[in-house]
């Protein structure tokens, strides 16, 4: 397990392989799961997105990563850090998507405080953001729990819609 990236209580956060597939698809393309960005993803889309991840681990040193249960070592969802354009400014992101089967256990909220204090610590970054349609309450809620405070609005163009958003964050204050 030398390959762990930061670990809290109950989970770790490790980078995704391809042998993470089936359990990145489990939450990609799930109906539910996925309502913020208004559809399933495809096994193509599913790729892509992984693809773009491994990507990022070795231009940016960092992207989202497979979240670990240390109790079953199953991969129950993904926390991570992104650059993320919002009107036209690049903002470094703390993005996560969980399996549905794992919601309302605090295991987002978990994830995401880890990966602020590992943004911080490590990363050096002065602050963090978090992208949010302003329908997704759970992911309101975990912003919230992560420090983060409500900046502004804005809306995305994605999937044909125009979905609005929050940008949340909290500053590093050392």
């Amino acid at each position: 397990m030398n390959n762990i990236i930061y670990e809290t209580k109950r989970l770790y956060t490790r980078p995704m392989t391809p042998d993470d597939s089936p359990a990145l698809a489990a939450i990609l393309q799930d109906a539910d799961t996925m309502y913020a960005y208004e559809h399933a993803f495809s096994d193509e889309e599913t790729q892509a997105w992984l693809d773009r991840q491994l990507k990022h681990y070795v231009e940016d040193g960092f992207g989202l990563w497979a979240v670990i249960l240390k109790e079953t070592q199953e991969m129950i969802g993904q926390c991570g850090l992104s650059m993320q354009e919002v009107e036209g400014e690049m903002l470094p992101e703390i993005g996560y998507l969980f399996n549905r089967k794992y919601w309302h256990k605090g295991y987002a909220s978990e994830a995401a405080i880890g990966c602020r204090q590992y943004t911080f610590k490590k990363l050096n970054f002065g602050e963090v953001y978090s992208i949010i349609r302003d329908t997704n309450l759970a992911s309101i809620n975990v912003a919230i729990r992560n420090g983060m405070l409500a900046r502004r609005r804005f809306v995305k163009h994605y999937w044909g819609v125009d979905m609005p958003h929050i940008l949340f964050s909290v500053r590093n204050d050392k």
